[in-house]
């Protein structure tokens, strides 16, 4: 007889026991979380620990393919959150001269039990290129060795996401925890009220159908149908019913079904001012529906605003008869940033001042300043979620967006957002150097490029690796000088498709002519046209170019 799909919640305690032993399966994909998923775990489990004494948190659900009665546990979907759970465990086992080491160290590693015929080995085992080095540095608690590493001298992005997020979570751990009953406490609440559902199946074909159906937005019951039936049986009268039955739906047409599903979590997000952190059909209830007890009043004045709203940001089809195609720039330009957090307030905005163009598109400039300033400075999600509900909160009062606060930056903010300006642009993820990059390359030719990003890539002037005895070496011999300049702003231009890399490091007016020039000998930047209109490339013409690129970003986002 085939044994049936399962499910069970378990406690943390009892996912990192005998009871498991995860491994990640070749295919999958290597680790891939960075800091800016570690941190906005670490933030809210730790908000969680202090603001609720009793309850337990829900970490979500783990597929795995499993047989009854056996710990081998082939993990289907869940290892960014198992892998960044033992770095976790591991940063606290470590913090503070390892004295909670002992405590954590089953957790981590099975200590095996003879007499069982269980043999001690990690309880998570990665795919095997990166299973060693986990296993050497976090299974085994060498954090500190860890941390001696360059990251550029691993083997892989999965390696460098491992290390990053190691010294992050420790770091963070021994400020947050100062005291040892403190950090004993945080422990007990993750092993004891942080849970996970794991769901589990004997073959991989039903482990990748349940893993399908959990992460499809097909015709899957959403939370807006829900919503939905509540709301319409209220409405008395078939006809009443009909006419807003056929509103909902073109409203769900109009944006698609995952659109409108979007939606709803913007409208809760401008209720709530705050991150969810239960369900969007609980959060709804909670914090939308009690403000809008008729269900009439709520699809005309409420839904049907903001989904027209919501269009307009999705398309860039703002319309009004003065500023619509300046409006329409900004919104394309907040729509390549890496999330959707500032789509509330934009919502907002444009259902309260619709009729207002100038006040519409003065929001919008400033709107996209911030957005790019977190982009850049790389805020994390409650970071992100704090200023926007702030910002919503001005909205709702009236304020004009030269006086919202959330908005304008003060001389501190301004000098943060310089420094970030002039740093490794090169090191931030593809998304957001791309944005920089084209976004300072808008301002150069004044807004009149258009850009396609799917055949950008961005590349270095003056090379990542100097052959000794090139042109590079001699306008370039202190390598410290080189490594301080490689991946900033002003050695950094953008072309319109991949070029033949062993072009990368010919000499400066090879390199210009081959490598950086279009068909036309010239491209189609504005950014990299200067660069070739450039007769060297020493420290003296990158260091003047840098101060004058900064200046460009800092005037046009009025920041100076």
């Amino acid at each position: 007889m085939t044994k049936k799909i399962t499910g069970a919640e378990y406690p943390l305690s009892k996912i990192f026991s005998s009871e498991f032993e995860f491994v990640i399966p070749s295919y999958q994909r290597p680790y891939a979380w960075t800091v800016d998923q570690a941190s906005e775990l670490l933030d809210d489990l730790v908000a969680f620990h202090e603001a609720e004494g009793e309850e337990g948190y829900f970490l979500g659900s783990i597929v795995l393919i499993k047989s009854d009665g056996a710990p081998l546990s082939e993990v289907i979907d869940g290892q960014q959150r198992l892998t960044t759970l033992t770095i976790l465990f591991a940063a606290i086992a470590c913090a503070h001269d390892a004295a909670n080491k002992d405590e954590l160290k089953p957790y981590i590693l099975e200590p095996g039990k003879k007499m069982e015929g269980i043999l001690p080995k990690p309880r998570l085992s990665l795919r095997a290129r990166d299973q060693g080095f986990f296993t050497k540095y976090i299974q085994n608690f060498n954090l500190n060795q860890l941390m001696d590493l360059d990251s550029s001298s691993l083997n892989n992005e999965s390696q460098r996401n491992i290390r990053a997020n190691a010294e992050y979570l420790l770091a963070e751990i021994e400020k947050r925890f100062e005291a040892p009953d403190e950090l004993e406490a945080f422990v007990t609440f993750l092993l004891t009220r942080c849970f996970l559902v794991a769901v589990s199946t004997p073959t991989q074909e039903s482990a990748f159908r349940v893993f399908s159906v959990m992460n499809s937005r097909g015709l899957d019951l959403q939370p807006t149908d829900i919503i939905k039936a509540d709301l319409i049986g209220q409405i008395k009268g078939e006809s009443s019913q009909n006419q807003y039955n056929e509103k909902w739906e073109e409203m769900e047409i109009d944006l698609t079904r995952g659109g409108f599903n979007d939606l709803f979590s913007y409208i809760r997000m401008i209720y709530a001012k705050e991150k969810a952190k239960r369900s969007l059909l609980e959060e709804f209830r909670a914090h939308v529906l009690p403000n809008n007890p008729d269900p009439r009043a709520f699809i005309d004045d409420v839904l049907e605003p903001f989904a027209g709203a919501l269009n307009d940001i999705r398309s860039a089809s703002f319309v009004a008869t003065q500023h619509a195609e300046t409006v329409n720039q900004y919104i394309r330009w907040l729509n390549r940033i890496d999330n959707s957090d500032w789509i509330p307030p934009a919502i907002l905005f444009l259902k309260k001042h619709r009729g207002k163009p100038a006040q519409v598109a003065r929001f919008f400039k400033l709107l996209e300043r911030l957005a790019a300033f977190m982009h850049v400075d790389r805020h994390n999600v409650n970071d992100r979620i704090e200023v926007y509900g702030e910002l919503i909160s001005e909205i709702e009062g009236g304020a004009r967006p030269d006086d919202m606060i959330q908005l304008n930056f003060n001389v501190k903010e301004c000098k943060q957002f310089r420094a970030a300006l002039d740093g490794d642009i090169y090191k931030l993820t593809p998304r957001r150097r791309n944005y920089l990059i084209l976004r300072l390359d808008s301002f150069i030719s004044d807004g009149a490029a258009t850009y396609d990003p799917k055949i950008l890539t961005i590349e270095h002037v003056l090379p990542q690796t100097v052959d000794d005895g090139s042109e590079w070496a001699e306008w370039w011999p202190d390598a410290e000088e080189r490594e301080r300049w490689v991946h900033r702003l002003a050695n950094l231009v953008p072309l319109n498709k991949k070029k033949n890399s062993s072009a990368q490091n010919y000499d400066f007016a090879e390199k210009c002519k081959i490598y950086f020039s279009g068909t036309k000998n010239v491209s189609s930047y504005a950014l990299t046209s200067q660069v070739i209109s450039q007769t060297d490339w020493s420290p003296r013409t990158v260091r003047a170019r840098q101060k004058k690129l900064v200046n460009v970003l800092m005037e046009n986002w009025e920041l100076d």
